[in-house]
């Protein structure tokens, strides 16, 4: 990969590349001084705290069982910078410290370097979150604290990227600069794009959620990223006109107990459909081997992907939070319903 991305270089652009490349290899070889077995395993643990695998159970606890409306703006958010992150690295193309030097890889990822998408997730994740946390009725010193906890483990997931040999320095300041870049866009635009979907209605959200995902597609983004973002994006569009879902009730939080049987229940359905899907749509697991072209090495794989990621997107944003409320889990958003602090 990097012969073919320094190969497309000039001379005069190469030497400048290069030193920063290199320059990036010795911080890492620095940083290795300290490997060990234990220490190599921690920061592969730290390292997963930056993927979107990793913070999609979160989001799905926000969106239940703490506030709806917070919950599903910080997944959409989420999920776009992380479509936005894929494009960046299509689009660049740039090699990782360990296709220089395989030793330094004590982890190994498939696609391309810059930017980094655990440093741009991750801080648009806790970015979002810390920006959000006990905005009213609480002091200072809480504020402080969540701000403090929140760049952490963004610092710390950084750190393990870098120990890992994954990513050069370079490569998670372009993942920051993405991050503050979507939080910027966030808070500037919101207002706005939030004010047209509300004029537009479900007709409008579904359109607005199809062209962007279809967009995604053409731009070569991760399917499985599409399928989840139309899939919420439709089923929270319906949710807001027949469920009318809320997370909590009368301004008031619900119960630990309520709360943790509402996800429970989120969980349990969700797993029943990738089940399901799994065992009928073409692939590696289905049931369906003697159909041609429907088992291992299918054509159809991708598509199978886009249905079976879609799925659980509405399950997420539409199924699961009507069986709340047909249990008793949850009760109908009343009019004159504000959101709780998280």
């Amino acid at each position: 990969m990097n012969d073919t991305v320094i190969g497309a270089l000039s001379a005069a652009e190469l030497s400048p590349l290069l030193k920063l490349y290199f320059w990036g290899i010795n911080l890492i070889k620095a940083i290795q001084i300290i490997e060990s077995p234990g220490i190599t395993a921690l920061m592969k643990a730290i390292s997963t705290l930056g993927s979107v695998m990793f913070y999609l159970p979160i989001l799905l606890w926000l969106f239940w069982c703490i506030d709806e409306k917070k919950g599903i703006r910080c997944v959409f958010l989420c999920l776009l910078s992380a479509a936005l992150n894929i494009f960046m690295k299509n689009l660049l193309k740039q090699p990782r410290p360990f296709n220089f030097e395989p030793a330094l890889g004590l982890a190994f990822e498939s696609d391309y370097g810059i930017p980094s998408g655990h440093a741009q997730v991750s801080l648009t994740f806790w970015g979002f979150l810390a920006s959000c946390w006990f905005r009213a009725g609480t002091n200072a010193r809480q504020r402080w604290l969540v701000w403090v906890c929140a760049i952490g483990i963004i610092l710390l997931i950084a750190f393990s990227r870098l120990y890992l040999g994954v990513h050069f320095p370079t490569d998670i300041l372009a993942g920051w600069l993405l991050g503050v870049l979507v939080l910027i866009l966030y808070r500037v635009l919101e207002p706005l794009i939030s004010n047209v979907l509300e004029r537009g209605g479900t007709r409008a959200r579904i359109l607005s959620a199809t062209t962007l995902v279809l967009l995604m597609n053409m731009l070569g983004i991760n399917v499985m990223l599409g399928g989840i973002l139309l899939g919420i994006s439709v089923g929270y569009s319906l949710c807001l006109k027949h469920v009318l879902f809320s997370a909590h009730t009368a301004g008031q939080r619900p119960r630990y107990a309520v709360r943790a049987s509402r996800y429970l229940l989120g969980l349990i359905g969700a797993a029943a459909i990738a089940l399901f899907l799994r065992l009928v749509l073409p692939g590696e697991h289905t049931l369906f081997t003697a159909i041609p072209l429907w088992s291992i090495g299918s054509p159809y794989t991708s598509l199978a992907e886009f249905l079976l990621t879609g799925a659980l997107g509405l399950w997420a944003g539409f199924g699961a939070p009507w069986c709340f409320l047909r249990t008793g889990l949850a009760h109908a958003r009343s009019k004159d319903h504000e959101d709780v602090p998280l």
